[in-house]
């Protein structure tokens, strides 16, 4: 589904991607791990392009997205659940929902979809979105994505900032997700990235030092661990 060949991507001159390469195919939920700096935002800034990369190719079921604007390469079927959580703070859950609906599609049948895939969020609702906890503001802004009738969600960092407690919540919520739709994960939760996706690369300074099965490896593994601490 998306082939990342080969990246070199930068902020004005400073070279943040060296070379990054991953592939993600349909159906699966696949991890990029490493710790804070080493480019794994602007990996997913790449291909979605708002991050153009100025070598590599970045292909979407065959369709090279270098070059393209960021809204086309939306519209083709990617989403962005960012790391802070976006959403509308003012507006009710149901709201939040309405308004990432594309144009011309059911809107009672996508929460309706939303309120059977969280039914965390169908108890809340008519709630003002600024009100849920943080587990349940990740959890709208994933369905967000899934409303938008997207087939690949690149997802940043859900876990971040999160208490122990919540973060469950979120596993809950990325999990249900990927029965829709298939998932590109961004995490700096070991365990989390491990129990949630079948694949796992891990970045370091901007290139990828380690790939594999997350059935062959454990959150103990110490060759994996010293890639997440500074």
């Amino acid at each position: 589904m998306l082939a990342v060949e080969d990246i070199h991507s930068y902020y004005g001159e400073s070279h943040i991607l060296e070379g990054v390469s991953l592939e993600v195919e349909e159906g699966e939920v696949v991890a990029l791990i490493g710790r804070n700096g080493v480019g794994k935002t602007t990996t997913l800034r790449s291909i979605l392009q708002l991050t153009p990369p100025r070598e590599g190719r970045v292909r979407y079921r065959g369709t090279d997205l270098v070059g393209m604007g960021t809204s086309d390469v939306a519209q083709g079927g990617i989403g962005w659940i960012p790391e802070d959580r976006r959403v509308f703070s003012a507006l009710t859950v149901a709201e939040n929902v309405r308004i990432a609906v594309p144009k011309g599609s059911d809107v009672d049948a996508a929460l309706a979809q939303v309120y059977e895939t969280f039914p965390a969020l169908e108890e809340r609702k008519a709630a003002e979105a600024g009100a849920l906890s943080g587990g349940q503001q990740q959890m709208l802004a994933i369905a967000r994505g899934l409303v938008g009738e997207n087939d690949l969600l690149l997802v940043d960092e859900p876990s971040e900032g999160l208490a122990p407690q919540i973060v469950a919540d979120v596993a809950e919520a990325i999990s249900a997700a990927s029965e829709a739709a298939t998932v590109l994960l961004v995490e700096q939760n070991l365990p989390l990235a491990l129990d949630l996706a079948d694949r796992f690369y891990v970045l370091d300074n901007g290139t990828v030092v380690a790939s594999g099965d997350t059935d062959d490896v454990s959150a103990e593994d110490d060759d994996l661990r010293r890639y997440l601490t500074a």
